[in-house]
């Protein structure tokens, strides 16, 4: 075993010996390690957890009791191909949370960023990249092959199917399906995941300049009643736009994309 002196294991944790432990390291009573599990500092691992697969984990991440990472995907496809699952620093994994590593046919990594918090029972599918600060709310399900941008929200009981894109900043509001790509600070609500706005207390909160906001406000406004096709009306932004913020989300909009998107009033 690769364990750093200060690691601390219980006596009842099982440990394989080919696992990296980093400096600080807490495994908790009757949980499980494997042999590819790499942990960075001050990783903790409370009770009843399982940490498999090629999983790489980074510091001063805390995983609570009963979660499962880096099981096998739940995909058929799946033929026992090495994959990954890589999550970064400083993130919450909270009771009974899973998280699958990539398959070959979505790049074979799936990637968590840093500072997340994943709340009890959600779900991170194969070949997921999810970006920094994201939350993920209780019992939550983000299909194969999301990409979940920085600041994201994903509300309780919410499900975001396979190939989605979820931009920057954008809220989903509890008890959502989502089945095509939302902007950047969009605001996402009802059953069938309707665009009903811009994220605007998340943009405040986190301080965007009130000019920006009104930016935003305007281009959200274009995109629901200008001219032309969506995508023409999000060309048409970025021509006129000296906004960031609106760039985003003109760039999100022009992106390769294995959807449609959710448009305002859709």
């Amino acid at each position: 075993m690769s364990a750093h002196p200060k690691a601390q294991i219980h006596p009842s944790a099982l440990v394989d010996p080919e696992a990296t432990l980093g400096e600080g390291c807490v495994i908790g009573p009757f949980s499980i390690i494997g042999p590819q599990v790499v942990l960075g500092d001050r990783v903790e691992v409370k009770s009843h957890v399982i940490v498999t697969g090629d999983t790489r984990i980074g510091d001063e991440t805390v995983i609570f009791p009963f979660a499962v990472v880096g099981e096998v995907p739940q995909d058929l496809k799946y033929q026992g191909e090495d994959s990954q699952l890589i999550i970064g620093a400083r993130n919450r994994i909270r009771e009974h949370v899973t998280m699958n590593p990539g398959t070959k046919g979505g790049g074979g990594i799936t990637r968590i960023g840093d500072d997340g918090l994943f709340m009890a029972g959600c779900h991170i599918a194969h070949d997921a990249q999810v970006g920094n600060r994201v939350i993920v709310v209780n019992n939550a399900a983000v299909a194969g092959h999301c990409v979940l941008e920085d600041d994201v929200i994903i509300g309780g009981l919410s499900g975001i199917h396979q190939w989605v894109r979820i931009g920057q900043g954008a809220i989903v509001g509890a008890l959502t399906m989502v089945t095509n790509d939302v902007i950047p600070y969009g605001l996402v609500q009802a059953p069938r995941g309707e665009l009903d706005g811009l994220n605007l207390v998340g943009l405040k909160r986190r301080g965007v300049p009130r000019a920006d906001i009104t930016a935003l406000r305007a281009a959200f406004q274009m995109l629901a009643q200008g001219e032309g096709t969506f995508q023409e009306r999000a060309h048409r932004l970025g021509e006129e736009t000296d906004s960031d913020y609106v760039r985003n989300i003109v760039d999100f909009i022009t992106g390769q994309s294995d959807r449609s998107f959710l448009t305002p009033g859709s």
